[in-house]
C-alpha cells in the first residue's frame, strides 16, 4: 500500500490550495472596498454580493420614472499572453472592466457594479492581487463598485503561470433615455474618439507580428512607440465612461447624442453599422484622424493588407459618437477638454437597397 494511500489524499495533493485562496481574499479586500459607495452592503467573502438601490445611486434611481438595468460581459482575450510573458499583471484588469463598461455606456447607462471571474491552474496570491488591483482601478475609472467575483483554481486545465479572466457589469438607464440609434439620420456626423492603441482586440495577429516577426524583445525600447514593446502591448484600454456621462448631462441623449459604437474586434466596418437604423450607412474618411504607430508597425512588418487592418483593429478610434452636424464641433471640443482626443471622421448617408452599410471615402 502506498504512503499516499495510507495518509489519504488531500485537495492540495490534487493541486488545489485552499489556503492560497484564503490568502488572496485577504489581499484583495481593501482593493475591493476602495471601490464601494454607500449602496454596497457587506464585504468580500460572502456567498453573494448585495447592492441597494438607495444611497447615492438610489437618488438617481428614485428620480427615474422607468429605470432599466443594463448588463454586459467580456474578457481580455490573448492580450493576457503578453502579461504572462512580461510578468506584468496590474493592467489587464483595467482592460477587463473597460471591455464591459465601454459596451454598456453606448446605451447611455450609468455603471453600478462589476464582478470578475479569475481562473488559473495554480493560484499565486501575489499575481491574483495584481490582477484585482487593475480591476479595482478600472472600476474607479468607471464609477463601478467591485462587489464580487470568483477565484477558481483548476489544476491541469491551464498551463503553469497562466490564467483567464471574465468580467460582468451592471448599470441603469432611464428607459426613455436609452441611446439606440433610432434618431440617427443622413447628414449626421460621425465623431471618432481616440483609442490608447490596440485596446484588447486583434492580439493574436499583433503578437504574431510584433513578438514573433519583428525581432523586437518585449523589454526593448521601440523608438516609434516611445516605450518598450511590452509597455505598448500592455497599454490599458481607454475607459470612456466618465467623459461620456458628463456629456450626457450637457447634451440631450437620443436627440443630440444619437448613437455610440464601441470599436472592438472587426473594427470600424464591423461595429459602426450596428447602431445605424435601416436605410442608412456610415461613410468614414481615412486620414481624418492620426493612426497610432503600433498599427502602422503591424501593417509594415507583417505585410498586412489595409483592408485586413481596418477589419481587425480599431486603428486609433475606440468609440464613435453620432450627432447632428450642428452640434459636432462643440461636442468634439468638449470631449477633447475632457481628455479624449476627438475628430470628425465621417458621416451618415442614405443607403440604397442592396448597398453596403459601411464604406470608406
Amino acid at each position: 500500500m502506498s504512503t499516499a494511500r495510507k495518509k489519504g489524499l488531500t485537495y492540495r495533493d490534487a493541486g488545489v490550495d485552499i489556503e492560497a485562496g484564503d490568502q488572496m481574499v485577504d489581499r484583495i479586500q481593501k482593493l475591493c472596498q476602495s471601490t464601494y459607495g454607500p449602496q454596497v452592503i457587506g464585504g468580500v467573502g460572502g456567498f453573494a454580493a448585495l447592492f441597494q438601490l438607495d444611497g447615492q445611486m438610489g437618488l438617481l434611481a428614485r428620480k427615474m420614472r422607468n429605470p432599466v438595468l443594463v448588463s454586459s460581459t467580456d474578457g481580455v482575450g490573448t492580450k493576457l499572453k503578453v502579461a504572462f510573458l512580461t510578468g506584468v499583471h496590474d493592467t489587464v484588469g483595467i482592460d477587463l472592466v473597460a471591455m464591459s463598461v465601454n459596451d454598456m455606456i453606448t446605451t447611455g447607462a450609468t455603471p453600478l457594479f462589476f464582478l470578475d471571474y479569475f481562473a488559473t491552474g495554480r493560484l499565486d496570491p501575489g499575481v491574483g492581487e495584481q490582477v484585482v488591483k487593475g480591476i479595482a482601478a478600472g472600476c474607479k475609472q468607471s464609477r463601478s463598485a467591485l462587489i464580487g467575483g470568483e477565484t477558481a483554481e483548476l489544476p491541469g486545465f491551464y498551463a503553469d503561470g497562466e490564467y483567464d479572466l471574465a468580467g460582468f457589469a451592471v448599470g441603469v438607464v432611464e428607459k426613455h433615455k436609452i441611446i439606440d440609434g433610432s434618431h440617427v439620420e443622413p447628414g449626421d456626423v460621425v465623431l471618432g474618439m481616440a483609442s490608447t492603441g490596440l485596446h484588447s482586440n486583434g492580439y493574436s495577429l499583433a503578437r504574431k507580428v510584433l513578438i514573433e516577426l519583428s525581432g523586437w524583445k518585449l523589454d526593448e525600447d521601440v523608438p516609434e512607440f516611445g516605450k518598450t514593446l511590452g509597455e505598448e502591448l500592455l497599454t490599458p484600454t481607454r475607459i470612456y465612461v466618465e467623459p461620456l456621462l458628463k456629456l450626457f448631462t450637457e447634451y440631450r441623449v437620443k436627440k443630440v447624442v444619437r448613437a455610440l459604437a464601441h470599436i472592438t474586434g472587426s473594427g470600424l466596418p464591423g461595429n459602426l453599422p450596428r447602431v445605424l437604423p435601416a436605410g442608412t450607412a456610415a461613410r468614414v474618411k481615412k486620414g481624418s484622424w492620426p493612426v497610432p504607430p503600433v498599427f502602422t508597425a503591424i501593417q509594415r512588418i507583417g505585410g498586412v493588407a489595409e483592408e485586413e487592418m481596418y477589419s481587425t483593429f480599431n486603428m486609433g478610434i475606440g468609440m464613435c459618437l453620432i450627432c447632428p452636424e450642428y452640434f459636432s464641433r462643440a461636442i468634439a471640443r468638449r470631449l477633447r477638454r475632457l481628455g479624449v482626443p476627438t475628430w470628425p471622421i465621417g458621416e451618415v448617408v442614405e443607403r440604397p437597397s442592396g448597398a453596403p452599410d459601411f464604406e470608406f471615402a
